[in-house]
């Protein structure tokens, strides 16, 4: 039987700050870690991966039986270019059937493709069969001591790029973890590779009292060609940085005490007036901190509705990565985001620190549309709908709390397709909002989670009422009565828009695109 298994070896290689073009699932109830949605004319693609295809090793290492974490690593940390060895998806489902040993296959290759494979074979094992880390380069954050950041620079002939030399015991170079010999590829955030000794020296200068390199040994670049890797600070050690983010985590209570700010002229989205003694206070969040992730999630590009509307949804704890404005600073100055820090150093769950121009990976998601049915009651739907300027797609937002749309089965970030059997996906927002008013006491929505949506729009499937889940809201809404229940006593730990922003009751609102971004928000 192993003999007619026919597995293959798929070499996947991408651009530098690009997506491989696939998603890595495990999902319930179905064996193995697949491949599922291979972008078109991606490298994935090119590569010969294919929806339902089956991992079986990664850069040689068998994976069939590890944890979807442990895969995702090793991908990762495999820079620009990976190997993989996959089933079609009849083949190994068959193969498990009929109990063929998975980790046999593709081990009789030729001498010299065993050798080959074995070159491969990254990161490499340690004794006890632990992955060790592979060399990596380093980003060094240097400050000025005096006039001098205490290093030379060299060129070495037949070699390319410029060498650190010449580094002082007690300087700043040797503070921060240069070492002689050290090859500088960025400055910055930007490749000096090619650049002359004078440019080098002229960017150093600009720089100021502070500089960012990046910084690759011998031993580094050799392991780096060897695998025909590009070296860059995505796949570089943070841990020589002297300044790191802070993980909060505070238990939703009263109230969690501070105010949230967005800054127009930076986007950053800021702590404010954390009152002393409260549950921010004692959990180390600090005014002037600038917010980079809610419970893993980076919200650097989000508006202030979104971010606030994030921490709305978050239920007993919330886990907010923040930075104070120095490190933030030093953050920027390398050209990367503060959560890259946590993937590297901390190792969060890949699943909640997704790093996005490396690899998507996922849990189960349920691609099925869901049919909610509600009855208009004394304050309207309860729900808005929600758009984000420029992007595809209109979302429910704001759901109010016991209302027709709670108790439909509606949630928060739901993708709207469907009001009252109309598909609306390509309806501008004023037009759907029209639909929603004018459908009288009675309406039906179709739609799905966010991961549903993006799922679809990759698979280009046609969604409507007759694919949808048949488990979700499979019975009449009750209708409402005469007397409504008395309104929940408000608390501060929910967030409160003021009085000028676009939050209402009315059951639909302005899109997030139309938001006041420049209120504060007591969280």
């Amino acid at each position: 039987m192993t003999s007619a298994l026919q597995p293959r070896e798929c070499k996947v290689t991408k651009k530098p700050h690009k997506n491989y073009g696939f998603y890595l699932r495990i999902e319930k109830d179905t064996a193995g870690h697949l491949i599922r949605n291979v972008e078109k004319h991606s490298s994935a693609e090119k590569a010969g991966l294919k929806d339902g295809d089956r991992v079986l090793r990664v850069n040689g290492v068998f994976v069939d039986k590890e944890e979807h974490p442990q895969v995702v690593e090793i991908i990762k940390s495999s820079g620009n270019s990976v190997v993989f060895l996959v089933l079609d998806e009849a083949s190994y489902l068959k193969a498990r059937k009929e109990g063929v040993n998975l980790e046999e296959l593709g081990q009789k290759a030729s001498t010299e493709q065993q050798k080959e494979q074995q070159e491969k074979q990254f990161p490499p094992l340690r004794a006890n069969g632990a992955i060790a880390a592979a060399p990596q380069p380093r980003l060094c954050y240097l400050v000025k001591e005096g006039n001098s950041y205490g290093f030379s620079l060299k060129t070495t002939e037949g070699q390319k790029g410029l060498f650190i030399v010449e580094i002082s015991s007690e300087g700043a170079a040797a503070k921060a973890g240069a070492q002689n010999d050290d090859r500088l590829i960025e400055i910055n955030g930007k490749n000096v590779e090619n650049d002359t000794h004078e440019e080098v020296v002229e960017k150093v200068k600009k720089s100021g009292n502070h500089v960012m390199f990046l910084l690759s040994n011998e031993e580094t670049d050799q392991y780096y060609r060897s695998h025909k890797m590009v070296l860059s600070k995505e796949s570089a050690s943070l841990k020589l940085l002297p300044l790191t983010p802070r993980l909060i985590e505070l238990q939703k209570g009263t109230s969690y005490g501070f105010y949230l700010r967005m800054e127009q002229s930076t986007g950053d989205h800021v702590i404010k007036d954390v009152e002393s003694g409260s549950a921010a206070a004692k959990a180390g969040l600090k005014d002037n901190d600038i917010l980079v992730a809610i419970n893993g999630e980076q919200v650097e590009a989000l508006d202030h509705k979104q971010v606030v509307e994030k921490i709305k949804q978050s239920e007993e704890k919330i886990t907010l990565l923040v930075v104070d404005k120095e490190t933030d600073t030093m953050y920027k100055l390398a050209q990367i985001s503060p959560c890259l820090y946590y993937h590297k150093v901390q190792d969060p769950s890949p699943a909640k620190m997704e790093e996005r121009a490396e690899l998507h990976t996922e849990q189960e998601v349920n691609n099925k549309p869901r049919i909610c049915k509600m009855v208009k009651g004394p304050s309207g739907f309860g729900f808005t709908v929600n758009m984000i300027k420029n992007k595809p797609g209109l979302f429910i937002s704001e759901i109010q709390n016991g209302g027709p749309a709670d108790a439909a089965g509606l949630k928060d970030n739901d993708f709207l397709v469907e009001v009252n059997g109309v598909n609306v996906l390509n309806e501008p927002y004023e037009k759907v909002v029209t639909r929603v008013q004018d459908s009288g006491d009675e309406l039906t929505l179709l739609v799905c989670s966010k991961d549903a949506y993006e799922y679809v729009q990759h698979q280009k499937i046609h969604t409507t009422a007759s694919t949808a889940d048949p488990f979700c809201n499979a019975f009449e809404p009750p209708a409402y009565t005469e007397n409504p229940p008395a309104e929940p006593e408000k608390t501060s730990s929910e967030p409160r828009e003021r009085a000028s922003s676009s939050c209402s009751s009315q059951p639909l609102a302005s899109p997030t695109a139309d938001s006041d971004n420049s209120d504060d928000t007591p969280l």
